[in-house]
């Protein structure tokens, strides 16, 4: 099987696994259509990766906070509307602008639209953003140190801090886990507070958002919808969701079909 499929059926896995709490590998063979060697091989790699739990005889669903927090994770899920999201959020960003991208999948999705883009100034503490970027003619880069992460393979902390409340930058495009009709939301204090500080940098101020994040919460407030200048989410949203979230502010809807 390709990458693709393998990841495709590691999603599948995930996903049944989270809805059910466990399950065995014999289960997983079956739902996927795959010998249960495969199963094991794709199992030992969610392990490795964080996602999953191993135990005899089958898996276990590791709790949220640790799963969601988990890049490798986050990047198998909801790609289609993540892209969809990052095509529509780069119109919003004009050459010559300063943009801060927090170390959200859904920018990083963004960014690889925007290397092109120059000249531009990009900020930033997700390190496979300033992959993308390092030794780009007409990019300026600027990296926010801190505390490496690994989960997030990004940099958090009081360092990282410092440096956002050192800055001013045209525009701050994030992401977060959760979104009402009225608020956003964060399971993590940490991520919270580098986020916030990067909003309070920005002269406007973008949020990135798909379906999956939508009508939920989570433990820590990030701020009401109603600070952001633009929300930007997919088209599978829910009309009354989206009727709400446009008493709040601009919302611009991107297709993924």
């Amino acid at each position: 099987m390709t990458t693709n499929g393998a990841q495709a059926r590691r999603q599948i896995i995930t996903e049944r696994v989270l809805e059910h709490g466990t399950a065995t590998g014999a289960e997983l063979a079956e739902l996927t259509g795959v010998s249960l060697m495969t199963v094991h091989r794709d199992l030992d790699e969610l392990a490795r990766r964080g996602v999953l739990r191993r135990f005899r005889g089958g898996v276990s669903a590791l709790p949220s906070t640790v799963f969601e927090s988990n890049l490798d994770y986050r990047l198998g899920v909801n790609t289609v509307e993540k892209e969809a999201i990052a095509k529509a959020a780069a119109d919003l960003i004009e050459p010559g602008m300063s943009v801060m991208l927090d170390d959200s999948t859904t920018a990083l999705a963004l960014a690889r639209l925007l290397v092109d883009q120059v000249p531009l100034t990009v900020v930033t503490n997700a390190r496979r953003v300033m992959d993308l970027f390092v030794g780009r003619d007409g990019i300026r880069l600027i990296s926010l140190g801190g505390e490496y992460s690994q989960p997030h393979d990004s940099f958090l902390g009081v360092p990282c801090l410092e440096a956002i409340e050192a800055l001013s930058v045209d525009m701050v495009l994030v992401s977060t886990s959760a979104m009402d009709a009225r608020m956003t939301y964060h399971q993590e204090q940490d991520v919270v507070l580098v986020k916030r500080a990067m909003l309070a940098s920005g002269t406007r101020k973008v949020l990135l958002m798909d379906r999956t994040k939508t009508a939920r919460t989570a433990l820590h407030r990030l701020g009401p919808v109603e600070d952001f200048d633009h929300l930007v989410v997919d088209d599978r949203v829910g009309g009354e969701l989206l009727a709400a979230l446009k008493e709040c502010t601009d919302v611009r809807v991107a297709t993924t079909g």
